[in-house]
């Protein structure tokens, strides 16, 4: 008992771990439901993408759209590799569940978590169009900077690693959304109907970021695996949005 409280207090007061062989069971628990939870979502974003790939109105579009998907499969292998270091079977893993499957698009799942995998809420939800595309990936973009700033000064420094390594290239897909966006918002119809998608998209998009005032917050602050409040992150990501949004007349 007093290791696990002596492992407590060095990760509270900003300590890290470096291998599977040091982590005490609750930290594993708290660990690998982080990890799954990206690793899910990346494998979401990416199925859901796919489809955006044919939407795209010419080569350069199709091309960025091609990307997004490819890496962020890349970003699941990456993390699902840590995994593997625990025991996951990663090939079992990657096939248990339909990584394209979407609920109805009027649906409200708010924070909550839906079906079996550990995808964000707004992975469940369909994308219906290429400005609907853009427009997903300009939030959720911008959504992932913020969260992955935080989730790189995570206390399992392998994980920190990796987190960090894909940092810049999910900023350069939300950069691509908003050359996409910026496009789009040319014209008076296409400044229509994304502003339609953005506000279909954009309290979606704020639910990734959880409830505030969270108890589950406390207990991985206290594991190192967060930093920041949820209520923090959200008002970061909304001042950037309106920052972002505001010279294409869309926010």
């Amino acid at each position: 008992m007093s290791d696990v409280i002596a492992i407590d207090d060095y990760l509270a007061q900003g300590g890290v771990l470096s291998s599977p062989d040091n982590v005490p069971p609750r930290y594993r628990g708290e660990l690998l439901r982080l990890m799954s939870s990206f690793v899910d979502s990346q494998l979401a974003g990416s199925a859901g993408f796919a489809a955006s790939i044919n939407f795209a109105p010419g080569i350069k579009a199709r091309i960025a759209a091609s990307r997004i998907t490819l890496e962020k499969a890349d970003h699941a292998e990456r993390v699902l590799g840590l995994m593997a270091a625990f025991g996951t079977d990663t090939g079992r893993y990657e096939a248990q569940h339909d990584w394209a499957a979407r609920i109805d698009r009027d649906a409200d799942l708010g924070t909550a978590r839906h079906g079996a995998d550990m995808r964000l809420s707004v992975f469940h939800y369909p994308i219906t169009g290429w400005t609907d595309a853009v427009a997903m990936n300009v939030l959720m973009g911008l959504a992932s900077g913020v969260q992955l700033s935080e989730l790189s000064r995570v206390s399992y420094a392998p994980l920190a690693e990796v987190f960090r390594e894909i940092a810049p290239r999910e900023a350069r897909h939300a950069e691509l959304g908003l050359e996409g966006l910026e496009h789009i918002a040319a014209t008076e119809v296409g400044r229509v109907g994304a502003r339609a998608s953005l506000a279909y998209w954009r309290p979606r998009v704020a639910a990734t970021f959880g409830v505030a005032g969270s108890a589950r917050y406390d207990t991985l602050r206290r594991l190192g695996l967060r930093h920041t409040p949820n209520e923090v992150l959200l008002a970061e990501w909304e001042r950037i949005v309106s920052d972002r949004l505001a010279p294409l007349g869309l926010d």
